[in-house]
């Protein structure tokens, strides 16, 4: 969902780390990429059906959908052998249409759906980054028409100024798979197949659960939204908040604060900060803004704030394997839900019933597990500094 790398290269400046994995997504920033490399960081189910990693905990999914509905799980998706080599019959293209390509969670998802759709023999004819910008995605999406795909798996800057590109899409027969969020008025089975996203709920609840862990479940908190109108964001928050509301009453969220676009994390939390100078930690929504609350509390001297967050990306993850501020987080799995988007993108090609929400199931990362979450997260071992950090 939805990261800038500003404040990456602020930590390449410093020289704290050389960013792993970003030079697997540095090809689509900026516009279009048309080669599908296969530099992924492994052949996803070479042998027998497709699904997602089986190794992912099992666990109730928490989310809803974004129209309110139940999610059912990605481990419960399955192409069998013999849909593969049905859809390898028909030499089927697809693209791939991002709001953002620049980061971990972008490449992970980008990776995901190459292996699986090079298993399933299907072309990757684009991948495109809109960054962040709903006027260049509309543009992008009239430029990966004129390739003729099958398929577009995409993830809508804005659900209401890109709604008219997607339909178009749909209109000229291409079936659509979605990514978090839906762009408004479209309708699961007519206009799109599936949205796919992470139990960002459940993630919340991992997020408080770790938070009230770290400050013996008593103190004054922060909370950092994200001041849009993005229901799996939407879902992080709510979840945080009515976990610490209803579990850990001597717990109290004293402060609120939102953000427009990632960068604005360090604003944010530096003001909550000078406002709340006995804050004892800090939700953040997401990694990229959770680096700049990080910076924030570094700067104000704030060494024993606890900050927990959403997505584990290479510089949280340092922070956390060093013992650092930011103590744990909820993981998403973007590889297995781009396995899980491609499969449905397979559903749809076989004319199989999907389902209108799919979730991957949670995950609660801390310095105990970050190793073993890492290789869940991204199916590959972590950079050479976690690790470093972690022993």
């Amino acid at each position: 969902m939805k990261k800038l790398f500003s404040m990456f290269v602020m930590i390449l400046l410093l020289g704290t780390l050389v960013l792993a994995g970003c030079n697997q997504g540095n090809s689509t920033t900026g516009g279009e990429n048309t080669e599908d490399s296969g530099t992924t960081p492994e052949e996803t189910n070479t042998k027998g059906p497709i699904k997602i990693n089986p190794e992912i905990p099992d666990q109730e999914i928490l989310s809803k959908g974004p129209d309110g509905e139940a999610a059912v799980s990605a481990k419960t998706l399955e192409l069998s052998e013999a849909d593969v080599e049905k859809i390898k019959e028909g030499k089927y293209k697809a693209a791939l249409v991002m709001h953002y390509a620049g980061n971990d969670w972008a490449t992970a998802q980008i990776d995901g759906l190459k292996a699986t759709f090079k298993r399933m023999g299907i072309e990757v004819v684009a991948v495109t980054d809109a960054q962040f910008k709903a006027e260049k995605q509309v543009s992008d999406i009239e430029t990966v028409l004129a390739k003729d795909p099958d398929l577009i798996v995409g993830i809508p800057v804005d659900p209401v100024s890109t709604a008219d590109a997607f339909k178009k899409a749909a209109d000229a027969g291409v079936k659509v798979v979605f990514m978090d969020n839906k762009p408004s008025g479209l309708e699961a089975g007519k206009d799109y197949v599936s949205v796919v996203s992470a139990d960002n709920y459940g993630n919340g609840v991992a997020a408080a659960d770790i938070m009230a862990k770290q400050l013996d479940e008593k103190g004054k908190i922060g909370v950092i939204y994200h001041d849009a109108d993005y229901f799996v964001t939407k879902q992080r928050t709510e979840a945080f908040e009515a976990t610490i509301k209803e579990k850990y009453p001597d717990i109290k969220i004293k402060a609120r604060g939102g953000i427009a676009v990632p960068n604005d994390g360090e604003k944010v939390a530096s003001g909550m900060l000078t406002k709340n100078p006995d804050l004892d930690g800090i939700f953040v929504v997401w990694d990229v803004p959770a680096e700049g609350a990080l910076a924030a509390a570094r700067t104000a001297g704030n060494n024993d704030l606890v900050i927990t967050t959403i997505d584990l990306g290479t510089n949280v993850g340092l922070d956390i394997a060093s013992g650092g501020i930011i103590k744990g987080l909820g993981a998403q799995l973007p590889y297995d839900q781009g396995i899980a988007e491609a499969i449905l993108g397979g559903y749809a090609l076989l004319g199989k019933e999907a389902p209108a929400y799919v979730a991957v199931p949670a995950l609660s990362v801390t310095k105990e597990n970050v190793l073993d979450s890492w290789k869940l997260v991204y199916h590959k071992d972590a950079p050479s500094p976690i690790q470093n950090a972690a022993k």
